[in-house]
């Protein structure tokens, strides 16, 4: 474990405490609008749209959205939490909390954390366990391909 992915990840978390994830956005918003409703807070040092394969274009959206300090992106939380607030003068109240490490796309791998697997026995009391899982995976598989067919 190297100093360097030690602070590659501090710093990630740093980030991540910094971040608020932003919910029920029209479709409609865009960087500079949500760039322009926040720097009423603090000073908005990103905007990430989280992209969603599955639904047709005109549902809501959601963000990640990184303040410069901790303390700003926690008065956004609150401030959205406790009143309504409106972006592009939609009628549909924004949602915002903390943001989560898995929410990330380019996050870095923990450091010292191991990834194992084995091959279960069918005798395994974990075996019927790991079968549902499969069969569930398969049967999103199969909804997502339905869905991304419906909407092409």
């Amino acid at each position: 474990m190297g100093s360097a992915e030690l602070d590659e990840y501090a710093a990630f978390k740093e980030k991540v405490r910094r971040t608020v994830y932003m919910d029920n956005l029209s479709p409609h918003v865009t960087e500079s609008v949500v760039r322009t409703a926040l720097d009423q807070y603090g000073t908005v040092k990103s905007v990430q749209f989280i992209p969603n394969y599955l639904g047709p274009r005109n549902i809501p959206q959601c963000a990640l959205v990184e303040m410069e300090k901790e303390k700003q992106a926690q008065v956004v939380i609150s401030t959205i939490c406790q009143f309504p607030f409106m972006m592009s003068g939609m009628p549909r109240p924004v949602r915002a909390r903390a943001a989560e490490a898995e929410m990330f796309s380019d996050r870095p791998r923990q450091p010292g954390r191991q990834i194992r697997f084995r091959w279960l026995d069918p005798a395994d009391p974990d075996f019927e366990v790991a079968n549902k899982l499969k069969r569930l995976a398969k049967k999103h598989a199969t909804e997502t391909a339905v869905m991304l067919k419906v909407n092409s």
